[in-house]
């Protein structure tokens, strides 16, 4: 990473980071950074929230206003924030199965409302932090301390949960590929709504070891080999996709923003 991204977005008195050697959640953190640095943001403007978990530590690492939550409530946090302040910039920072386990409600009725906060969970389709319990987007018949003979669960695709909701911006992304994650990072930022961002990253340690992926360059050797653009996609028959990453700008959609609607309602009176 360069390190005029280090030194003007890091808190570095608190790296180095506690992540395990072949996780992907540094890649999309300095994606973060990159996209905040494009957009010329300005950082005192600029509100990170996270909840509970691998990927949520890394609010404690960037150098913004910033807010460690409770476990599934970082959208909660977020939207009491854009109520109060809708100047400010609001990225939320979740996990998997913070955001759609524990979370799950939350995460639909920021959906919803259409409320202007960029989404960014890091799906590493496991419990990394708490001990590689399966989470609700754990591939059904994979494995976790939880799920020791595989889950039985029909897994969460995060992308159609959050586009059905009401979400106006939703994209995907691996961490093969963190031009990409910048990319959508940026497009949601600029959206006038609720935008997610879904990147699917790597957990070597338990996903990997508990459903025998081999080693971090194996698991990302998979991403890339696994993954096909959305424009790809359209022209591929539904057999060619199976068991496929589908990435990029996967839905957006213009509608009313909800602090915006909540401000007219306030200056009527």
């Amino acid at each position: 990473m360069p390190s005029e991204l280090i030194n003007n977005y890091f808190r570095t008195n608190s790296l180095p980071h506690i992540w395990c050697p072949g996780c992907g959640n540094g890649i999309v953190t300095r994606s973060i950074v990159e996209a905040i640095d494009n957009l010329n943001l300005d950082r005192d403007k600029v509100c990170i929230v996270s909840g509970i978990g691998c990927s949520s530590r890394a609010s404690g690492y960037l150098d913004f206003n910033t807010l460690h939550t409770t476990h599934g409530r970082a959208l909660t946090f977020a939207t009491g924030i854009k109520m109060a302040n809708p100047d400010l910039e609001v990225i939320v920072i979740t996990g998997d199965g913070d955001c759609s386990a524990i979370g799950g409600n939350h995460l639909i009725h920021a959906s919803r409302r259409n409320i202007d906060i960029t989404t960014i969970v890091y799906n590493n389709n496991i419990y990394g932090m708490t001990g590689g319990q399966y989470s609700p987007t754990t591939p059904k018949g994979d494995k976790g301390t939880t799920a020791p003979y595989g889950s039985i669960d029909t897994d969460f695709d995060l992308c159609n949960l959050t586009a059905g909701a009401g979400a106006t911006y939703v994209g995907r992304a691996t961490v093969f590929n963190p031009k990409l994650i910048v990319k959508l990072i940026e497009n949601g930022i600029k959206n006038k709504g609720f935008s997610f961002i879904e990147t699917v990253t790597t957990c070597p340690t338990y996903y990997g070891r508990k459903n025998k992926k081999g080693s971090a360059v194996d698991m990302m050797r998979y991403l890339k080999d696994n993954s096909i653009n959305i424009e790809a996609a359209k022209n591929l028959e539904a057999d060619k996709l199976k068991d496929k990453i589908i990435v990029g700008e996967l839905y957006k959609n213009i509608r009313p923003e909800y602090t915006d609607e909540y401000t007219k309602i306030v200056d009527s009176f």
